[in-house]
This record gives C-alpha cells, sequence and structure tokens, in this order.
C-alpha cells in the first residue's frame, strides 16, 4: 500500500514537472519571427516589427504573427517596392517582393559571424 502512494506521488511530481517545462518553452514555432533563407542564398531575419533585410539593413514593418510586411528603402536594389510574407508553416514562408510572384523561403539557422 505505501508503495503504491509512492508510485502515485512520483508519477503526479513528475507530470507536474513535465506541464511546466512545456509551459515555460518559448512559443515560436507558429511565429513568422526568426531567420529565412530564399533558395538563391538571401536571408532576412524577423524580430518583432523589426527586420535585418538581404541587403544588411534594419527596416521597421508592419507585424502579425503570421505576416511581416516592408517597404525596400534605397539604395536597396527593388527600393520603393513592397515586401510581403506570410508564414505557410513551421518551416516555410511564402514572399512576394512588388508585383513578382512569390517565393517560398525556409526557416534556417543565423549565420555563422
Amino acid at each position: 500500500m505505501r508503495q503504491t502512494r509512492y508510485k502515485r506521488a512520483a508519477v503526479t511530481t513528475a507530470l507536474a514537472a513535465l506541464a511546466l517545462m512545456c509551459a515555460a518553452a518559448p512559443a515560436r514555432a507558429d511565429a513568422i519571427d526568426g531567420h529565412w533563407c530564399a533558395p538563391d542564398g538571401r536571408r532576412i531575419q524577423i524580430d518583432g516589427a523589426s527586420a535585418a533585410i538581404p541587403g544588411g539593413r534594419r527596416v521597421q514593418g508592419d507585424y502579425d504573427r503570421h505576416h511581416f510586411a516592408y517597404v525596400v528603402p534605397a539604395p536597396e536594389a527593388g527600393a520603393g517596392q513592397t515586401v510581403a510574407m506570410a508564414l505557410m508553416g513551421e518551416t516555410a514562408v511564402r514572399v512576394q517582393f512588388g508585383d513578382a510572384a512569390p517565393q517560398i523561403w525556409n526557416r534556417c539557422a543565423p549565420p555563422l559571424s
């Protein structure tokens, strides 16, 4: 009887610890924030309403959890056009530069310096 109580207490404690660990983990998998890479090597890093764009500049954009848009600043290539991004899942984002056909970029690791 006493062993059953100890086993029950151990299982309850383990489940409580697991629940706390899951609750403490950052929930970024369903957010557009992070590093994104184009097939040709261009990169964008999104951090809320701020982003580091392929030319290396930081810009402010329109942000919500699943979308990001910004206007390309001068003297970047494509200056003045709007870039719109929409999250398609944990690892893919649709990127549209102005009126060009959309591209699919993939989540990637931060660049090494």
